[in-house]
């Protein structure tokens, strides 16, 4: 039988190259003789590089860059032999590098930068993970490292972070970075507006920091972004890693694509899966903003009756066979405390669930 164990990461417990290696070993403690194919699987946030990397010949490489707030960090990205590469935000602009929180002032600087390092180093295209970011400026921090200009009506060059943005009089692309010649694709998993009560600061922002008074800061130079740049803010998607996929499809050409199926594409998981028998995919918990565009909803879409779905625990049922690793640990606190055990657990029961 040909199995393809294709698991997200269980957040905070296991990574998605850990998971599939760990339900990879139960499963052979039980069918022995099958053929594993594990692609480990990312919705376009942190772990996209990990994920892209152990399914593909991928050279990592590491750059000194702008870090949220504003000191020096070192953030890798992917070269793939094709030709494109791959950026995640999170390395640059990720909220736990955040300390303390700054939510008016944090940057996306440095993933322009790591932009700038695909462009110099000849990257057909650029794939951006948008997920985990610390920043609500609309991008304008990548942007400028690219050399867009941002103008006060003084005509005095503003500052980064999304708290200047309510300033913002003008701007000039004369020296922006072109886009490379199959373009910028950005990876999100969730489809907010830029602005208003489903935008990037009034959902995003208090978990990065922002109080009511600084939310309303934020939303009003996210919509000031869109005056001056003046490009429709209502699409799905812009409000993604606060506002950056607005201004770099706005201002770059770029594309926003839906995470978890870009990641799959890249990794081959659509032509793993035209040979398998048995799919099984994994996350840490299940409900029901799974089926909306996460890795096990994708994969669920992909292979239906095929698929045997784990997780940590589940509030809804999903529609295929499915393992609960805290009804197999006995607790959420047992489960959470060795999930790379009960994922081996997990592997041979699903095993099991298949016939000989």
């Amino acid at each position: 039988m040909r199995v393809l164990i294709a698991p997200d990461s269980l957040k905070g417990t296991c990574t998605a190259v850990d998971a599939a290696h760990a339900i990879a070993e139960g499963w052979r403690t039980v069918r022995p003789g099958d053929e594993l194919t594990l692609i480990p699987l990312a919705d376009g946030g942190e772990g996209t590089l990990d994920a892209v990397e152990a399914a593909l010949d991928a050279t990592r490489l590491t750059a000194e860059v702008t870090g949220p707030d504003g000191r020096p960090v070192s953030a890798d990205w992917l070269m793939l032999g094709t030709g494109e590469a791959v950026i995640e935000l999170a390395q640059a602009a990720g909220l736990p590098m955040m300390n303390p929180l700054d939510p008016l002032n944090a940057t996306t600087r440095g993933v322009g930068e790591l932009i700038r390092h695909a462009l110099d180093a000849g990257a057909t295209s650029i794939t951006v993970a948008l997920g985990g970011s610390a920043t609500t400026d609309g991008g304008t921090g990548a942007l400028a490292a690219l050399g867009l200009q941002l103008f006060d009506d003084g005509g005095l060059p503003l500052p980064d972070g999304g708290g200047a943005l309510r300033r913002l009089a003008s701007i000039d692309v004369h020296d922006l970075a072109s886009p490379p010649v199959d373009g910028v694709h950005l990876l999100t998993d969730v489809t907010n507006p830029l602005l208003g009560p489903d935008g990037a600061a009034a959902v995003f922002g208090p978990q990065k920091g922002a109080g009511t008074q600084q939310v309303d800061e934020l939303d009003m130079g996210l919509s000031r972004l869109a005056e001056v740049a003046g490009a429709d803010p209502t699409a799905p998607g812009l409000g993604a890693a606060g506002g950056t996929a607005y201004g770099l499809t706005t201002l770059m050409g770029a594309t926003v694509v839906p995470g978890a199926a870009e990641v799959a594409r890249i990794c081959g998981f659509p032509e793993a899966l035209e040979i398998a028998d048995v799919v099984i995919t994994a996350e840490g918990h299940f409900d029901e903003t799974s089926l909306g565009g996460k890795v096990v909803g994708s994969v669920l879409v992909e292979a239906k009756e095929q698929t045997i779905v784990v997780a940590g625990s589940f509030t809804t049922e999903p529609p295929a066979r499915f393992i609960s690793l805290e009804d197999l640990a006995g607790s959420p606190e047992a489960a959470r405390s060795d999930a790379k055990h009960w994922l081996r657990t997990a592997g041979a029961e699903a095993a099991g669930l298949v016939p000989n």
